[in-house]
């Protein structure tokens, strides 16, 4: 299953030249990925509650060309795996109504526990969620 989520590039997003710093990638990658989340139903601030925390271990992007200040971008979201363990998106930039990608990416996460730091299981109420239960 793959969720798009848009995203409308403001100036601050850019550089002297108009070009979208490579940094806001990363940052649209998140979009996609909470986006991906909702719709199949999870509610991060509930997980936080739970006492599960989701940092970042691995993040990749591929720049193929640029976007500019006020294009109109597509993130499509994937998911790659959703284990007790883990969650690995990719990830596909595109002008909206346009197929040239911009930006590839990868991202995983893994769940810890809020108190000791360590990776933990997820919860059978998120596992569930995910289409594994």
């Amino acid at each position: 299953m793959t969720i798009t989520a848009k995203y409308h590039v403001n100036f601050f997003d850019t550089d002297t030249m108009g070009v979208t710093h490579h940094s806001n990638y990363i940052r649209w990658f998140e979009i996609g990925r909470v986006e991906f989340l909702r719709a199949i139903g999870i509610d991060l601030n509930a997980m936080m509650a739970d006492g599960i925390l989701f940092p970042i271990t691995k993040i990749e992007a591929q720049y193929h060309s640029p976007s500019y200040f006020d294009d109109i971008l597509a993130i499509d979201t994937t998911a790659v795996a959703l284990t007790k363990a883990k969650m690995e998106f990719e990830y596909k930039i595109h002008r909206v109504d346009e197929e040239k990608i911009l930006v590839t990416g990868f991202s995983q996460n893994v769940f810890t526990n809020k108190e000791t730091g360590k990776i933990t299981r997820l919860p059978e109420k998120y596992y569930s969620l995910m289409g594994n239960g």
